[in-house]
């Protein structure tokens, strides 16, 4: 094999990626213990050799191009695994080390992800976690993503999706709104109630409520006059202020349950759920840390 980079080429490439993730050409130069104008001039040549503008400069930040942006994203996993083949070889891959970029939707990150972190990084100290929590679509290569949950279907056929569990809903509502307006004794007197909608972001529309009758699932529209999107602790908090029946998942609403504050309803129609999934793209030589992350979770979730 003929040689391909040469030491300034490979170090135009390290800073390259340092000054992507500093936001700052100052800042990687102090990180890398050179001048500012090292730094500058190291991507300069890197733009030259390439033939494409890798970042737009103004004298107050630095903005990815959308080449800039595909040129980082192989540029990091390429780096990455050359820090893996290393450690693997050295024997370091026996203890998972690095960053792991994870996504979650808000509610099953602080009631299922979040508390298991800390157990995990007790096994493993050398991995650090950045997680971004919401609700909106993510890009996993626009966003630096190695690993996401979602609450739904997965419907990329370029991930691979691992399913966590099936979250158990259930049907609310706080006593005072019971006090008020009566408690709901068939699916049809849902109609009749003030029912707490939440918009799934992807699509902009209310979610349809699920029960079982007659042994089938089957979805309920309902309506309120109260919306939430994006943030499903929205409903939730409605809900304990008595503002209307809430459906959502029941390890959102358990620990409200059994100090009184909620009431469930409707039990002749429970027992419906919804899948969640790890999602991550497919990779020839997957990180140790992703994986035993990945193993992780489904030994605490899965079942």
């Amino acid at each position: 094999m003929k040689r391909i980079f040469d030491d300034k080429q490979y170090s135009g490439i390290e800073l390259f990626c340092l000054a992507v993730e500093s936001g700052s050409f100052t800042q990687t130069a102090h990180n890398a213990g050179i001048t500012p104008a090292a730094v500058s001039r190291s991507i300069s040549r890197l733009e030259d050799r390439l033939g494409v503008r890798l970042f737009v400069r103004t004298t107050r930040q630095i903005r990815l191009t959308d080449h800039g942006q595909r040129y980082y994203q192989q540029c990091r996993d390429a780096l990455q695994r050359l820090m893996d083949a290393e450690r693997e070889v050295s024997g370091e891959q026996l203890a998972p080390a690095g960053l792991l970029r994870i996504s979650a939707p808000t509610p099953y990150a602080h009631f299922r992800l979040l508390p298991l972190l800390p157990e995990f990084r007790r096994l493993y100290p050398a991995v650090q976690f950045h997680l971004h929590l919401g609700n909106s679509n993510i890009d996993f290569a626009a966003d630096n993503i190695d690993l996401a949950i979602r609450m739904r279907d997965p419907k990329d056929s370029n991930l691979i999706a691992r399913k966590l569990e099936d979250a158990a809903l259930t049907l609310v509502a706080a006593p005072s709104y019971l006090q008020r307006a009566g408690a709901p004794d068939s699916l049809a007197s849902l109609q009749q109630h003030d029912c707490l909608q939440f918009e799934l972001p992807s699509t902009g529309r209310a979610i349809h409520w699920l029960f079982m009758q007659n042994g089938q699932q089957v979805e309920v529209q309902t309506s309120g006059s109260y919306s939430c999107s994006d943030d499903l602790m929205g409903v939730v908090t409605l809900a304990k202020q008595g503002a209307g029946l809430a459906q959502t998942y029941r390890f959102i609403f358990a620990e409200a349950i059994a100090r009184g504050e909620l009431l469930e309803l409707l039990p002749q129609h429970s027992g419906t759920s919804r899948p969640v999934y790890l999602l991550y793209p497919h990779l020839r030589h997957m990180p140790l840390r992703l994986r035993v992350f990945v193993d992780f979770l489904l030994a605490r979730l899965q079942h």
